[in-house]
């Protein structure tokens, strides 16, 4: 009871009261419609009609060979928990000089006035209808003034400013502008990079000589000789311990990065081949693939020297991807060029225009499919007279001629070989299938460096043939070693019996020009062997590089692990390697479009009596 209200009384008490309970809505939280109806219920003969209907269908496809009933469950996988870890992010400093004039034009330039200036200004003086009349007609007369003046300066100014373009143009494209242009810029060149070069060279670094007292000066040689006789002293220590080590613990060789031949044109473009100029030993020649990154088909042969690493000083642009390279020796300005399209062209490095000198793309004879490797061959040893050979993805191993035109014809066609297995007793014998294509797909070469008949011709098959260009057995016998393609072959060029070969089943393997079996298996990473090559100066080191990192191995000291590692490609996967010829330094490509330098140390050299 509230406050306020009077008391039930007893009759109210007593008095009889009626309450009706109702039935509230439905409320349908899921209805899901029968698929039975009624016969009674009145769409009951439209839906018997429609199943009839549909009964007279399904007996009509039964003997229709397009109609099949099939029951089909849709199974729900296992989720799977992946997960994903990045690279990180390279982080690079750059930065650039401003000189106080260029501080003191950008003032000047936002503080003066432009020509547009001066009628807005008279445009704003105008009077409004509101003004004094007399007022209001003096201001018109001085911005009409100020037009005037405006108006005709623009023509003067115009006419000068086209002079001046038309000199500046003169200037900029004078011969004797881009001579002074170029000297300048290798005087930059060796002002940036003569330390780095002067190791390249093995001369010694240049320094200032630093300005001093006469006081300083003698302080100074009293701690140079304090400093050397700390230095007698501590190699004295090392020498002890230093007896007692092996070779390789004592210490191997080791590599020092010097620079990298790389700019914004060839960044992206993964490197397929290096070739160094035969006369001139500093001009070096680098084929880039096409980008897979910027999806550009075109392809880039350019041409690096030691006296501009920051930028080519050739470059050919190709309309696919440049899969191989090499110069002349007989005309040392003709660069050889294959490409991922079958094509060959040769390009001329003393020319200032880009377009090739001779281009096989007209020929009937083109490979059909990529130019894996070619190389200027000597007629005979010792002769000038040079041909040019190509081995392809179609098997074939051509010969170019360099006339009016470029045409080639063949030398041989590899053929795909039977397996090298034995059957086993009771073993019954298996119908031979034909295979796809009677050719098997050529992938590298290397001609024999005393016997320019004879070459070794590596397949993607995994076999390597030892073949002749003239007589009637062109191929003299077959080494089977390898699980898949062959990479690179490579003649010893000390040893002229050995060679080497990698392949993508992970493998280098070390062959005997007269055992058909490997003499060594080297295996070190579970990774595909792109290329390889034996150091100039010794019989028993080689280097070799895989997508992971780049490997030196010497027989003299191991023949089952290298005796350096180095992942010389943090940002992409290495590709290519070449040796130096007049320094001690290994060159190595990859896929991100750098070639950097690397310098050598401490790589032995063997005597006569071991090679």
């Amino acid at each position: 009871q509230e406050e306020g209200e009077a008391a039930l009384t007893a009759a109210e008490l007593e008095q009889r009261v009626e309450i009706v309970l109702k039935e509230t809505d439905t409320l349908w939280m899921l209805d899901l419609p029968t698929a039975l109806l009624s016969t009674e219920a009145e769409e009951a003969g439209r839906v018997q009609e429609r199943n009839k209907i549909y009964a007279e269908i399904c007996s009509s496809k039964v003997d229709s060979e397009y109609f099949e009933e099939k029951n089909v469950q849709t199974i729900s996988g296992a989720a799977k928990t992946k997960e994903v870890q990045c690279e990180p992010i390279t982080v690079a400093e750059k930065g650039m000089m401003v000189t106080c004039w260029d501080l003191d034009n950008s003032l000047r330039a936002e503080s003066e006035p432009t020509d547009t200036e001066e009628p807005k200004a008279g445009k704003s003086s105008k009077s409004s209808p509101t003004e004094d009349p007399d007022q209001a007609g003096a201001v018109p007369s001085a911005t009409a003034f100020s037009i005037i003046l405006a108006g005709s300066a623009v023509p003067a100014r115009s006419h000068e400013e086209k002079e001046f373009s038309l000199q500046s143009h003169s200037i900029l494209t004078s011969a004797n502008l881009q001579q002074d242009l170029v000297v300048m810029e290798r005087i930059l060149m060796e002002n940036i990079f003569q330390p780095k070069l002067a190791v390249y060279r093995q001369i010694p670094v240049l320094t200032e000589p630093a300005v001093v007292s006469d006081t300083e000066a003698e302080q100074s040689e009293e701690d140079e000789d304090e400093d050397e006789e700390e230095k007698d002293e501590e190699k004295q220590e090392e020498a002890l311990p230093a007896a007692n080590e092996s070779p390789a613990e004592a210490g191997g060789p080791r590599l020092e990065l010097l620079w990298s031949y790389s700019c914004d044109l060839t960044r992206g473009h993964s490197i397929s081949s290096m070739a160094w100029n035969k006369v001139n030993p500093d001009l070096l020649a680098v084929g880039y693939r096409e980008s897979l990154a910027q999806e550009q088909k075109e392809g880039l042969a350019c041409c690096w020297s030691l006296k501009n690493p920051m930028w080519p000083e050739c470059i050919f642009r190709c309309q696919h991807g440049v899969t191989a390279l090499d110069f002349s020796l007989a005309s040392p300005n003709l660069l050889a060029v294959g490409m991922a399209n079958g094509c060959v062209a040769v390009y001329d490095v003393r020319s200032r225009s880009d377009s090739a000198l001779l281009d096989s793309s007209a020929s009937l004879n083109n490979h059909k499919g990529p130019v894996w490797q070619l190389r200027w061959v000597e007629q005979a040893r010792g002769d000038k007279e040079e041909r040019l050979m190509c081995i392809s993805g179609d098997g074939r191993v051509t010969q170019w001629f360099i006339q009016q035109r470029l045409d080639c014809s063949d030398v041989m066609t590899i053929k795909r070989t039977e397996s090298g297995k034995k059957k086993l007793p009771g073993e019954k014998e298996r119908k031979s299938e034909a295979p796809m294509s009677q050719e098997a797909a050529g992938m590298c070469f290397d001609f024999h460096p005393e016997d320019p008949d004879v070459f070794l011709a590596g397949t993607e098959e995994g076999h390597i043939h030892c073949c002749s260009c003239s007589g009637k057995e062109q191929i003299l016998g077959t080494y089977r070693g390898h699980k898949g393609p062959v990479y690179k072959v490579t003649w010893n060029p000390s040893s002229t019996e050995m060679f080497l070969s990698c392949s993508a089943d992970w493998s280098i393997l070390l062959w005997h020009r007269d055992s058909h079996c490997p003499l060594l298996t080297f295996t070190s990473v579970p990774a595909f062997v792109h290329d390889i090559k034996w150091a100039p100066k010794s019989a028993f080191i080689f280097a070799a590089v895989n997508e992971r990192r780049v490997e030196i191995w010497d027989l003299t000291v191991s023949i089952f692990d290298p005796v350096l590692c180095c992942a010389a490609s943090p940002e992409g996967k290495l590709s290519s390697l070449l040796f130096a010829r007049n320094a001690e330094c290994l060159l190595l490509g990859d896929s991100c479009g750098h070639v950097g330098v690397w310098q050598l140390h401490d790589l032995p050299v063997p005597s006569t009596d071991q090679v």
